[in-house]
Formats: C-alpha cells, sequence, structure tokens
C-alpha cells in the first residue's frame, strides 16, 4: 500500500558511506571550533562563505554527473552529508534548494544549454536558487496558482505573486510555477515552470515576512510583466504539475523533514543527565525511537530515488508526504518535550545552548508544518492513496 517501491532490506549504509560521514564530522567539527558559524534551529541559515567551503569538498551535487560539477557518488552518500549537516545545525541555505531540487530538476527536464549555465554554478556554490511555488489564497493547493505568463515574441510575460519563498532576497534566480494556458476541467493542465533570475530581471519585487522575532527568511515575491526567454522555460511547457510532483518528493522525504529540532533533542538528554524522572525516560525513549522509524523510512525513498536503484520514473509523492507529515509533528514534540521536562526560560539570546536552542524552535515552530506542503493537503494525498488501495 505504502513503500511499495521501496526496499528495507537493504539499509546498510555501504563503506563509502561511513567513511564519508566521518569527512563531513570532522569538517564540521573544526568549523565550529574556528568560530566560521554558530549553530542556530528552526531553519538553516544563509552563509555563502560557509556554503563555498562545503562546495570546495565537492559535497554541493554530489550525486550529480562530473560534466556538470557533481562527484557521481550516491544517493545514500548525500543522504549522509544532509543528515551531519542537520546534526550539526549547519548554515546551508545557500545551496539547500539547488542541491536538493533545482539540480536533479535540471538534470531531467533542462536543455543542456540550462544544465551547463546552471548546474557547475550551483555545485561551486556560486549560485543559489529560491522555488516560487506557493500564493495568496492556495497554500499547498498548487493547482490553483493564478501566476501566468502570457506568451511573446522570444519568450514569456509573467504576471503574479508567491508567497513564503524562502531566501528570495538573496538568491540569484528561482523555478516559477505558472500558467502558460487559460485553467480548464483539469488544473494540473496548462502549468509550467520558468526559470526567472531574481536579482536581474526588471519587474520583480521582493518583500520579507518577518518572524515573530523581526528576522526573516520567508518572503513575498511579486512579478510584475516579467519577461522570460524561451529557452528558460524548464522542460516543456504545459508539464509543469508532472514536473513539479517529481520534485515534491524529493523536497518532502529527506532528513531535513525530521532533524531540524535534533539538535535540542540531543541537548536535552545532556541536561536530563542521571535523572531518575520516570517520565523523562519514556519521552526521550519514544522519541529515540521515533527518529530511528523516520530515518528508515527516509533512507529507503533515498534509496529508491538513487539512478542505480532502477525505480526510474516510479512516483514516490506520497511516501514523501508520509514522511513529511510524520517528520514536522515529531520536530514539535520534541520542542513540547524539552518545555515540559526542563523548567528553564528560554531566549534567543541565552548563553546556555539549551535555553537559545529551545528558544529558536519555539519561535519557529509554526513553520515545520507549512513549508514543503501543508499538513491538511499531505493528509489529504496521503488519504486518496489509501481509499484508493481499499477500492
Amino acid at each position: 500500500m505504502f513503500f511499495d517501491n521501496v526496499d528495507f532490506s537493504a539499509l546498510e549504509l555501504p563503506p563509502a558511506a561511513l567513511e564519508l560521514r566521518g569527512e563531513v564530522r570532522a569538517f564540521l567539527q573544526h568549523e565550529i571550533v574556528a568560530g566560521s558559524y554558530v549553530p542556530h534551529l528552526g531553519h538553516a541559515e544563509f552563509d555563502l562563505e560557509f556554503t563555498r567551503k562545503v562546495a570546495a569538498r565537492g559535497w554541493i551535487g554530489v550525486t550529480w554527473p562530473k560534466q556538470y560539477g557533481g562527484q557521481e557518488r550516491s544517493y545514500l552518500e548525500r543522504f549522509v552529508i544532509t543528515e551531519e549537516m542537520l546534526a550539526a545545525a549547519a548554515p546551508c541555505a545557500a545551496h539547500w534548494f539547488g542541491d536538493r531540487q533545482t539540480g536533479p530538476s535540471l538534470l531531467r527536464h533542462g536543455s543542456e544549454m540550462l544544465k551547463q549555465k546552471y548546474l557547475p554554478a550551483i555545485a561551486r556554490g556560486d549560485m543559489a536558487f529560491a522555488l516560487g511555488m506557493s500564493e495568496p489564497g492556495s497554500g499547498s493547493d498548487l493547482a490553483s496558482v493564478r501566476t501566468r505568463a502570457e506568451k511573446v515574441e522570444g519568450g514569456w510575460h509573467v504576471s503574479g505573486q508567491k508567497v513564503w519563498t524562502s531566501w528570495a532576497h538573496k538568491a540569484d534566480a528561482f523555478f516559477v510555477l505558472c500558467r502558460t494556458a487559460p485553467q480548464g476541467e483539469d488544473r494540473h493542465q496548462g502549468l509550467s515552470q520558468l526559470i526567472v533570475d531574481i536579482k536581474t530581471s526588471p519587474g520583480v519585487t521582493v518583500r520579507p515576512i518577518r518572524f515573530m522575532n523581526g528576522e526573516h527568511h520567508f518572503n513575498e515575491v511579486f512579478l510584475d510583466n516579467v519577461f522570460v526567454p524561451d529557452d528558460h522555460v524548464l522542460g516543456e511547457v504545459g508539464q509543469g504539475w508532472k514536473q513539479i510532483t517529481s520534485e515534491l518528493a524529493l523536497e518532502r522525504s529527506g532528513p531535513e523533514r525530521y532533524m531540524t529540532t535534533l539538535p535540542l533533542l540531543v541537548e536535552l538528554i545532556r541536561r536530563l543527565g542521571a535523572s531518575d524522572d520516570v517520565r523523562a525516560h519514556e519521552m526521550v525513549g519514544r522519541l529515540t525511537a521515533r527518529l530511528w522509524t523516520l530515518r528508515r523510512m527516509s533512507l529507503a525513498i533515498a534509496l529508491a530515488l538513487d539512478p542505480a536503484s532502477g525505480n526510474a520514473g516510479v512516483d514516490l509523492a506520497t511516501e514523501a508526504a508520509l514522511v513529511k507529515d510524520m517528520g514536522t509533528f515529531y520536530e514539535r514534540e520534541i520542542t513540547d518535550a524539552a518545555r515540559l521536562l526542563v523548567a528553564t526560560e528560554p531566549a534567543l539570546d541565552a548563553a546556555d545552548t539549551f535555553e537559545r536552542y529551545l528558544a529558536e524552535c519555539i519561535v519557529c515552530a509554526p513553520v515545520s508544518t507549512i513549508r514543503g506542503g501543508t499538513t491538511q493537503v499531505l493528509r489529504t494525498l496521503i488519504a486518496r492513496r489509501l481509499l484508493g488501495a481499499l477500492k
């Protein structure tokens, strides 16, 4: 019913992945000791200097062909890199989207020109991408997008509004899901993906959506008659829905959907120490067991997505939605457990790591069940699969 196309019997990491884990862990420890970044929870920070250090190690686009700046390593090795970055709360936002979604989409659907233009730049840490999906009044119902592209000589004029666009104020370009044909009975038809240069295209305006503490990484992006040349259409005109659903499997299934608050759990266990509180033992034990389960689910999808698995073209959108739904609630439960088990006053400027992590998680708590697809939309997707299997 679920996970029919994934194999849980082959989840032992190969020696190359285990060796890579040690390399990544040593690199991150060195960066923390050197003070090159301060770990922050809730969302990845945008640090172009750090991203370029990661790129110099060959850890961005690690699964991509070498001709496009990649290393042709396995998805399991990429999984290990992602895990270690999250465990160390590393500032990966400058390459997160490019490495996870933009690059694979370009490899799958992009023209040779687009691959040559963007992939090596992403792999070098020289090009940051954002994702233009959600819109006001649409949320995660992507089929209801109203941003439109009208055909003109040599390209398209794009007008509309995107919302919750992470790091658009620092990104160089973004994928825009828009309508290139009038909406008919099937809302999934007539959608296309265009690549828009945020920094240089006339008609693009970016406005911040701020957190409670005044900081921001979400944005509104307004497109007012923005010209996009024909050669910056990703894939085929009208195939945007099919393309974007394959991207969502990559976005929703990875460790970043259940490990964002993991460093808080580690600090909670340190704070509890040798506590004889039975309730604390039960809660920590339950959270640890659930982490192991979510990791196996996510790892199984990573293995299935590897081209070497022979699963090319297999739709794992529902499995990814299940991981995302369970994972983001798990992240919230870590925060709730920390608040219940430790009597403390969290503060964003606290010297104590546990108190600072807890404050950061509280501020960002509403984000987890929204980004990457709201809980309601994900559960609708899962329910449709379940009901279809029961017919």
